[in-house]
């Protein structure tokens, strides 16, 4: 009797990254970890250098001393200044000394900077030749550098004994070259560069203005100390990005991720800006009681109040938005002021008018359906139309000079958040339409 051989079920498939990477997020530290060690070594370097600054901050504190060594080894100096600046100042001595010594002394420099300087975000290790070099010393010299040590190649800095910059050249240029010829005639002169104090913001705009992959960083005394790459530029993008759009919402900068944010400490951030709205909102209420009597005399005008204060606040928003960005662009400066200003006065005119329009036939056209509005429909109409145009002419207005105020007196631009724009047009806004109503609704309704 012949028996069928049993076939043995067949193996769990390995752990992979991508099954780490969708479980992360319910994950708590001490699952992250040990899920982290079951991936295999080429999977998990993959992997630590894809998550965030403060995952990996995270992540590190819940691994042993001597895994915490070795992953802090991967890490470029500036990656592991970020990391270090990011961790519980109780793990910050521990990830240091984790460190080999060259590279705890390149990045105890740039602990030394500020965050958000350009020394803080360069890496120390850099490819560099000497002008004098044959083409093809220099390219032995440049593949000795990556075998000693990594650096970041994006172009080769020519730089004189005293580490001088004194040109660029690519890898491409080099290959291209004559092996004869010297590095001084191949390089190119005109090179950008940044100071080491130089703010974050101003080097995020400098790679966007030029299309750079890498710039030097320069001292006083114009020695090269490290370069930027085009990662931490698009970081500090993000970054920037993310602290406007935050101040636009009428909220603090979180400094953190949502989800990350200690609770007490995100609804700490956000309830002074909203106190402060809410405050100026009830103007808004006395602005009412100043006009009870039109009001009592008609009731009518009362159903298009949020009509106009809405239309007058958007379009403030968008305006203070679009400037806002126009500025962090670089594409607006101080001097533009007057320009903006008429540009949005007469932007605010047409939408007003396309509003007052709007509105002039939705009025006219529920009364011939409904009678909705009685015999004085047509000088409603009129009331609401022509408020609407001085509102929204008001709203881009005041939208589009607030950020210029406030950069004038040394603020951030983002402060001029859209809540708080629509907040003071709220007010005006219910001023303007009363005082319409009074001039064309005066002998008739009221």
């Amino acid at each position: 009797m012949t028996t069928t051989p049993s076939v043995p079920p067949p193996s769990e498939a390995p752990f992979s990254a991508r099954d780490l990477s969708d479980a992360w997020p319910a994950l708590d530290a001490a699952e992250r970890a040990e899920g982290f060690k079951l991936l295999s070594h080429t999977d998990a370097e993959r992997f630590f250098h894809d998550l965030t600054t403060s995952d990996q901050s995270e992540l590190l504190c819940a691994l042993p001393a001597d895994d915490r060594r070795i992953w802090m080894r991967v890490l470029p100096p500036d990656d592991a200044a970020d990391l270090i600046q990011c961790a519980p100042p109780g793990h910050r001595t521990a990830f240091l000394h984790a460190l080999d010594e060259p590279t705890r002394q390149e990045v105890n420099v740039l602990l030394a900077y500020a965050e958000d300087a350009a020394g803080g975000l360069m890496n120390p290790r850099f490819a560099r030749v000497r002008p004098e070099m044959t083409v093809d010393e220099a390219i032995s010299y440049v593949r000795k550098q990556t075998r000693e040590r990594t650096v970041t190649i994006y172009s080769v800095y020519v730089l004189d004994q005293e580490q001088h910059l004194l040109g660029a050249v690519s890898l491409r240029e080099l290959f291209e070259a004559a092996p004869d010829k010297t590095v001084r005639e191949v390089m190119k002169t005109d090179i950008v560069r940044v100071d080491e104090h130089t703010d974050q913001e101003e080097v995020s705009k400098l790679f966007a203005r030029h299309h750079l992959l890498a710039v030097p960083v320069v001292d006083r005394e114009q020695h090269v100390i490290g370069i930027i790459t085009i990662d931490d530029a698009a970081h500090v993008a993000e970054e920037e990005a993310t602290e406007d759009i935050q101040k636009l919402g009428g909220t603090e900068v979180l400094g953190a991720p949502y989800m990350k944010i200690a609770f007490l400490g995100m609804v700490k951030k956000r309830a002074g800006w909203l106190s402060a709205l809410f405050l100026g909102e009830m103007l808004t209420a006395t602005a009412m009681g100043y006009f009870e009597n039109e009001i009592a005399k008609a009731v009518v005008l009362a159903l298009f109040v949020p009509l106009i204060i809405s239309s007058g606040g958007n379009s403030g928003s968008q305006a203070t938005t679009l400037v806002i960005r126009a500025m962090a662009l670089g594409e607006v400066r101080l001097r533009d002021w007057w320009r903006v200003a008429h540009r949005e006065v007469m932007a605010g005119v047409v939408l007003g008018l396309t509003l007052g329009t709007i509105g002039i036939l939705r009025i006219l056209t529920w009364q011939a359906l409904f009678h909705t509005y009685g015999a004085h429909a047509v000088v409603i109409a009129l009331t609401v139309g022509v408020s609407l145009v001085g509102v929204v002419t008001f709203g881009t207005l005041a939208g589009s000079m607030l950020p210029f105020i406030l950069r004038r007196l040394g603020f951030d631009p983002a402060s001029a958040s859209a809540p708080f724009v629509a907040t003071l047009v709220d007010v005006t806004g219910l001023i303007i339409y009363f005082s319409v109503a009074s001039v064309i609704l005066g002998g008739s309704l009221l």
